[in-house]
């Protein structure tokens, strides 16, 4: 879905107003923390996965989860099909 929007100046900074629509459809609430990313022109913004990790998990887990998930992801198919 893609809705056009102006960028307004707050304070020190910018910001731009989301629907309500865009934010229930990819489950991200008033008040939820996001995370900011840019690439080749294009601005992404995703719901934060906060988690408190126990001491032993390295801070970048998840990181490393999704990029063997996306590794492997045809196996892992291959295996949920059997």
């Amino acid at each position: 879905m893609k809705k056009e929007r102006k960028i307004k100046k707050i304070d020190k900074s910018y910001g731009i107003t989301i629907p309500l629509d865009i934010l229930k459809e990819n489950g991200i609430a008033p008040e939820d923390m996001v995370q900011i990313s840019s690439n080749n022109g294009e601005i992404s913004i995703q719901k934060s996965r906060r988690v408190t990790l126990p001491k032993r998990i390295s801070p970048d887990f998840f990181d490393i989860l999704e990029e063997t998930t996306k590794k492997h992801e045809e196996t892992i198919k291959g295996l949920v099909e059997r």
